[in-house]
């Protein structure tokens, strides 16, 4: 071995560095990228609900009455449960908190509005549920609450 030549590290392990650090980052950003992209749709949605912190805006009410008309749920508690929830859940996706079943819950969301209130938007609604997909497959990623707290 000449004396001025660092050693040669096996073409293997630089494989194997490369691909956890690739894993590691890769997966993280990836997992930070559509928490982050998700919560903004639904908290976005969430404030045009409500004025001030949370309260509840007419018109809101009568969204859910004359157009959104969903099954089984009174447009008045549908009204306050969607706008409380797309407040919470996002802000649980950016903290990646919780990260699973926050993301369940907007899939959940999201199929509801697929299937009762704009059957026509699935391009739009198929989008979030990749994301959120993801999320529910692979959780928050290194770069959250979930992974500090060691919360599966």
């Amino acid at each position: 071995m000449d004396a001025g030549k660092p050693p040669r590290v096996p073409q293997s392990l630089w494989s194997r560095g490369a691909g956890l650090a690739q894993h590691l980052i890769g997966d993280s950003l990836l997992a930070l990228v559509a928490r982050g992209a998700i919560a903004a749709i639904f908290f976005l949605s969430g404030r045009t609900k409500v004025s001030g912190f949370l309260t509840i805006k007419d018109g809101t009410y009568a969204l859910f009455q004359e157009e959104y008309r969903l099954p089984l749920v009174p447009p008045d508690l549908a009204a306050h449960l969607a706008a409380y929830a797309e407040h919470l859940f996002p802000l649980l996706l950016v903290l990646g908190l919780f990260t699973r079943g926050a993301a369940l819950a907007l899939l959940g969301m999201t199929a509801v509005i697929e299937i009762f209130v704009y059957p026509d938007a699935w391009p739009t609604h198929l989008s979030w549920a990749g994301l959120l997909l993801l999320l529910v497959a692979r959780g928050g990623g290194a770069w959250s609450l979930d992974r500090r707290l060691g919360i599966r």
